[in-house]
């Protein structure tokens, strides 16, 4: 579980996170909605130890993040950022063996190896795995970012908007394997989404923020509403019920002449 308390973030005199408190629970998949500016990928920084906080505090299982030895953090919780470029020429491999350093600290063994090769085989990725990451296109770009993730075997894992600059059929590929990663593997997915669609499909638990504030949180059915979305989107938005799922239809009315 990770509890969060009077968080909080600025930028000079721009406030981004504003006295966040907030319970993440263990299991499935938690997708942190919002308008752009909400605060979302600066929460997700905090709670991944990237990012200082100005004040507050995150604990992961009980593990203070800003006290906990980063190898120890590492073993626990792992991040994908939202800019995850590498400049070097890495195969897919190779990117996904750099997953095991905080258990192997650049020697693996056999146990590590095997790890790698389930990302590997998880993600789908065994007939590219030897192939350099400029070779591949961006879904397969991002695949091979989630199974290095993966291979770090933790109990947490967060993303950063893993669905940025993927097609529709690749955003619903990557959410699939992240709800059989949560479900199979017993894996707790924090996730910041720009998709409500999304969200509503795959995700277990809705934190919505809105300046710098969770505005609501809970089960889909409670956030995925007109209500909900209309107030904290500002514009309107309907709701639809389709085959089971809650499927939000938003819009902006012209009003030119």
């Amino acid at each position: 579980m990770i509890r969060i308390a009077g968080l909080r973030k600025s930028y000079g005199s721009t406030l981004i996170v504003d006295d966040v408190s907030l319970t993440l629970p263990a299991g499935g998949i938690t997708a942190i909605i919002g308008p752009n500016g909400a605060g979302k990928s600066t929460l997700l920084g905090m709670i991944s130890r990237l990012l200082p906080m100005d004040a507050g505090t995150v604990t992961v299982d009980g593990l203070d993040v800003t006290r906990t030895p980063s190898d120890v953090l590492a073993k626990r919780l792992a991040v994908l950022r939202q800019d995850n470029h590498i400049a070097a020429r890495l195969t897919v491999r190779d990117l996904v063996a750099f997953g095991r350093y905080p258990h192997a600290k650049g020697r693996p063994t056999i146990a590590d190896e095997n790890k790698i090769n389930e990302a590997i085989a998880f993600l789908d990725l065994g007939a590219l795995e030897h192939r350099f990451l400029d070779e591949l296109s961006g879904g397969q770009r991002q695949r091979a970012f989630v199974a290095m993730v993966l291979a770090q075997d933790t109990d947490y894992v967060l993303l950063d908007e893993p669905l940025n600059n993927l097609d529709l059929k690749h955003a619903a590929r990557m959410m699939q394997l992240l709800r059989r990663a949560a479900r199979e593997l017993g894996k707790t997915i924090v996730i910041v989404l720009h998709d409500i669609n999304f969200a509503s499909v795959y995700a277990d638990h809705i934190v919505c923020m809105q300046a710098g504030r969770v505005a609501h949180q809970g089960q889909p059915e409670t956030i995925i509403t007109p209500e909900v979305l209309s107030l904290v989107y500002q514009l309107p938005v309907r709701v639809e019920l389709i085959d089971g799922q809650r499927i939000s239809i938003y819009y902006q009315e012209d009003r030119t002449p």
